[in-house]
């Protein structure tokens, strides 16, 4: 069964603009994501800047940004297996 990995705020913004999200602004210690699609549709999302995040910060995270990105493709990037 795959687990979280343990990420940081900066590890997830990296891993989010590999689908081509990019930092919009930044307020305190919070990270305003945002893509815009073709049709000039725009996807939000935010993170915490935290140097470890949470577990259910990081769940809140991958169920948001399932509603832009497959779901299987974020858990390839934010999981780790177990062997």
């Amino acid at each position: 069964m795959p687990k979280l990995r343990v990420l940081s705020g900066r590890d997830v913004i990296k891993i989010l603009s590999k689908f081509g999200f990019e930092v919009l602004s930044q307020k305190d210690s919070h990270v305003k994501l945002r893509r815009v699609l073709p049709d000039g549709a725009k996807q939000t999302l935010t993170v915490p800047l935290h140097k470890e995040l949470d577990k259910g910060t990081l769940k809140a995270i991958i169920r948001q940004a399932s509603r832009y990105i497959p779901e299987e493709d974020l858990k390839s990037q934010l999981l780790s297996v177990i062997h």
